[in-house]
C-alpha cells in the first residue's frame, strides 16, 4: 500500500491533466505533457515518467487513481 505522503493531486480537464502546484519549484496551474494513454497506463499499475515542464523535474508515477498520482519519493511533509 503506497502512502499518502507519495501522492500528488492532480485534474483532468478535456483532454489535458492539470497540476495545482508543481511539487519541486511551486509553479501554480501547470499543463502537463502527460496523455491520455500514460495516464490509463499509470491507472492500471505501469510505473511512468512525467517531467514537469515547469522547471524539468521528473516525478516517476508508480500509479494513479481518479485524483492522485501515487509516486516512488515523498512529495508531502
Amino acid at each position: 500500500m503506497l502512502n499518502f505522503e507519495h501522492s500528488w493531486p492532480y485534474e483532468k480537464m478535456m483532454d489535458d491533466i492539470y497540476i495545482n502546484e508543481c511539487p519541486y519549484c511551486h509553479t501554480s496551474n501547470v499543463l502537463t505533457t502527460f496523455s491520455e494513454d500514460k495516464l490509463n497506463n499509470a491507472k492500471e499499475g505501469i510505473k511512468q515518467l512525467l517531467v514537469m515542464p515547469c522547471c524539468h523535474s521528473k516525478l516517476t508515477i508508480l500509479n494513479a487513481d481518479e485524483d492522485y498520482f501515487w509516486t516512488e519519493e515523498k512529495l508531502r511533509s
